[in-house]
């Protein structure tokens, strides 16, 4: 009973830290993205403008996402007025929420501590810190993304096909928030599902089918709805050359980013294509801290639990986040088109969730001269590239 208490103490003090951090002086950013804040002012003075996603209360055009993002920001500034706190709040709770789901996840596998790790890691990593503090969609997207992995990992556990339709609703929702981004966790749900989960193989494609439909539905009806709505009464869908949405999500929000083929976009900010993208100057300082670590720790834990059962919890959520990790990873490491090193926020929550369990499973071992050795490894890796980093983004010095 006491222990019980004492974890649920130190979950309070992690997410009211996380809180106090994130709304520290949260007013300097101001306005922060002025696209998305006059896009949500809109939509809090127009119900046409809010369900569109409108970048003006006149309904002249759309901005370049689906609006599910939008959908939080306007119902914040319907009920507060239009000011800073009112528009960048809400993406310091999804940030909470965010390092609490992603708490629950990691300890029904890994334990309390390890949990704790998990959220730690995530709330501190930079790219997180800047992006829970801002009013792009990416808060919203890795909010529903943690969820979805959550009910992947309960449906792994309990065998059942609701948690995987739960976890199909999250994505979609996921979609609607940053469109085809939200896909790329997908083939490493559904792969790790149907290899883990304990349950017959007809339960666990009744579960994928779920999924699937269960996406398809919280995340189709409203490319349905616009499609289907006459042009001549909605705004300009923004982003795409035909007034379309599904041009723009299959084109400039699709394999428009793979290809660099976006007619229409602002530029290509393409940078550092190729393996080391995620470690050069342009995103390292933001995510690639614990990267190194992460990788190694993720593959100790894959060695410590090769004899272990299919079903085996430990290994599924260590092939749920580091499949998560390295499938994203290598799409943002090799995408021809527009990039933005604000982006891998998608990754915090696959290092830091791969980084706790490894290490937990590590710990457990401490007696075992290997295992010393491993965590040795991974405190020396990360002391030199943190070196590294702060050469490299020496301007961040005083």
């Amino acid at each position: 009973m006491r222990a019980d208490v004492c974890a649920r103490s130190a979950v309070v003090v992690l997410l009211a830290a996380t809180a106090a951090l994130y709304l520290w002086n949260l007013s300097v950013n101001g306005w922060a993205n002025g696209f998305y804040a006059a896009a949500a002012q809109a939509g809090a003075q127009n119900p046409i403008a809010f369900l569109f996603g409108s970048s003006d209360a006149a309904n002249a055009i759309t901005v370049d996402k689906t609006p599910a993002a939008l959908w939080v920001m306007s119902a914040s500034v319907w009920l507060f007025g239009l000011n800073s706190w009112s528009l960048l709040v809400p993406q310091v709770l999804e940030g909470v929420a965010a390092v609490g789901v992603l708490y629950a996840s990691v300890a029904r596998v890994a334990g309390v501590r390890a949990g704790l790790l998990a959220g730690a890691v995530l709330a501190l990593t930079p790219v997180a810190a800047l992006m829970f503090r801002y009013n792009n969609p990416d808060a919203l997207l890795v909010l529903l993304l943690v969820v979805a992995a959550y009910c992947v990992q309960r449906a792994l556990a309990a065998g059942g096909t609701w948690w995987m339709a739960a976890a199909g609703v999250a994505v979609g929702f996921a979609f609607l928030a940053k469109m085809l981004q939200a896909f790329l966790v997908l083939p490493v749900f559904a792969l790790v599902y149907l290899y883990a989960a304990d349950a017959p193989r007809r339960t666990r494609a009744r579960g994928l089918l779920g999924a699937a439909l269960a996406l398809a539905l919280s995340g189709g009806w409203y490319l349905l709805l616009v499609e289907l709505w006459p042009a001549s009464a909605r705004p300009y869908i923004g982003g795409s050359q035909g007034n379309s949405i599904l041009e723009l999500t299959l084109g400039y929000n699709g394999v428009g980013r793979l290809t660099e083929e976006e007619t229409g976009g602002l530029g290509n900010t393409n940078f550092d294509v190729g393996a080391g993208r995620l470690f050069g100057p342009e995103m390292g300082g933001q995510i690639s801290w614990l990267l190194p670590a992460a990788v190694a720790a993720i593959a100790a834990g894959l060695w410590i639990t090769r004899r272990a059962p299919r079903t085996d919890p430990v290994r599924a959520a260590l092939l749920l986040w580091g499949g998560w990790l390295a499938v994203t990873g290598a799409v943002f490491s090799y995408a021809n088109g527009i990039l933005h090193s604000y982006y891998t926020v998608a990754l915090a929550p696959a290092i830091a969730a791969g980084l706790a369990i490894g290490v937990a499973l590590l710990w457990r071992r401490r007696d075992d001269v290997r295992a010393r050795a491993t965590l040795a490894g991974l405190v020396a890796v990360t002391v030199v590239w943190s070196y590294v980093l702060l050469e490299q983004n020496s301007s961040w010095l005083p």
